[in-house]
């Protein structure tokens, strides 16, 4: 039997068929979108940054210095440093610091060389011939003070006994947890002020926080004395007050409002 649609005029209306499907699909999303956005709107917020500050003592001191030895070969060069660091170390301990809070920051060692000229025209002299000349040891060491009141007799101290290029005297909080959470509940507080003043003064209430960012903080550091090349004599040390260490914080907030 023939059929009654030929294929052709089937495969029309099965596409005719679908077409229409897809608008009414569409269409219904089209709907239902716009029906949904007029039912529950996006909530209204509010957007604010705060600023925290706190301030503390600082409880720690920190400086580095170096020494350098020389010698003939490698063995006496090195053997000269050690002496030298050996006796500041315990030196240091001998004024209460732990060996935790002593630590080599670098170490160099490398040849020396001089130049012999043997030749010379009247006053100019060529490039000489390169001469091995021994060897120096660089050693840099740093210190944590943790009784900040004996930072400026320390340095003295190494100073007297041969260490070099003394510097770097800082003084910093060693666990600084407290006071960064201390400024971070003033940034948020200062936040919430701000957030409520604009609230009223668009009519409005605070409902919740949506968002929360914390940005980098800055910290403030107290340092004296930051670079002494010359040693020095135990009996005129230093005068090194601590100061006082500040940390900031900066937080962005937003808030819901109705």
């Amino acid at each position: 039997m023939q059929s009654f649609f030929s294929n052709k005029t089937y495969q029309v209306i099965t596409a005719i068929t679908i077409a229409l499907a897809g608008l009414a699909l569409a269409s219904y999303a089209y709907s239902s979108y716009y029906m949904t956005k007029s039912m529950y709107p996006m909530p209204m917020s509010i957007s604010v940054n705060g600023e925290g500050e706190a301030s503390a003592i600082p409880d720690v001191g920190q400086f580095s210095f170096s020494v350098t030895a020389e010698g003939a070969d490698a063995t006496t060069a090195q053997a000269a440093s050690g002496t030298k660091i050996n006796d500041l170390i315990a030196y240091l301990k001998e004024q209460g610091v732990e060996e935790k809070d002593i630590k080599t920051e670098n170490y160099n060692m490398y040849p020396k060389y001089r130049y012999e000229n043997t030749d010379c025209f009247g006053a100019w002299c060529p490039p000489g011939e390169e001469i091995p000349d021994g060897f120096e040891v660089s050693q840099t060491v740093a210190v944590k003070v943790r009784d900040t009141a004996k930072a400026g007799t320390l340095i003295a101290g190494v100073g007297e006994k041969g260490a070099t290029n003394i510097s770097g005297l800082s003084f910093t909080i060693d666990d600084e947890t407290a006071l960064k959470a201390e400024a971070r509940s003033k940034a948020i507080a200062d936040a919430k002020t701000k957030a409520e003043k604009i609230a009223a003064d668009l009519g409005v209430e605070i409902v919740r926080v949506t968002s929360f960012y914390e940005n980098e903080g800055y910290y403030g550091y107290g340092s004296a004395e930051p670079m002494m090349e010359k040693a020095m004599d135990a009996s005129v040390a230093p005068n090194t007050p601590v100061g006082e260490n500040t940390t900031n914080v900066s937080v962005s907030v937003s808030f819901e409002v109705k």
